[in-house]
């Protein structure tokens, strides 16, 4: 098997221990996902790497019918509180429907392969499944 690579930057796979981090603010303590040079918030410019919790609660969530061609529907947009950081990806692992699906549900971070290059490099994306 070729190496594995994340699929976004913020996804750490390194220490068998799959786990997302953030970008901390160190004037305000917001947390972002993506590069920033200053904060959202407070306009400060530096940054802390922090890890986020992989256990969360579903705070909203839609489940989508309709999307690009080539995107598999139906799926789960979600957004998880993870220990006060809010996070968004889709819900996997679970049939996509309210029977299954709801607000203030206990999930947990899941990676799944996502395809496989020539050379054998495999993508690897996250979600979040059920908690057991």
């Amino acid at each position: 098997m070729g190496e594995q690579i994340p699929l976004v930057d913020y996804l750490v796979l390194d220490d068998g221990d799959p786990h997302l981090v953030a970008q901390e603010c160190k004037g305000c303590g917001a947390r972002f996902f993506d590069r920033r040079n200053a904060c959202a918030g407070c306009f400060a410019t530096d940054f802390t790497s922090v890890p986020v919790a992989t256990d969360g609660t579903v705070r909203a969530f839609t489940i989508v019918t309709f999307a690009a061609p080539g995107i598999p529907t139906p799926f789960v947009a979600s957004v998880v509180d993870c220990d006060g950081t809010q996070v968004r990806a889709n819900l996997i692992n679970v049939d996509p429907d309210p029977e299954h699906v709801r607000d203030g549900m206990k999930v947990r971070l899941a990676t799944y392969p996502m395809g496989t290059d020539s050379a054998g490099t495999e993508a690897i994306g996250f979600g979040f499944e059920p908690a057991t």
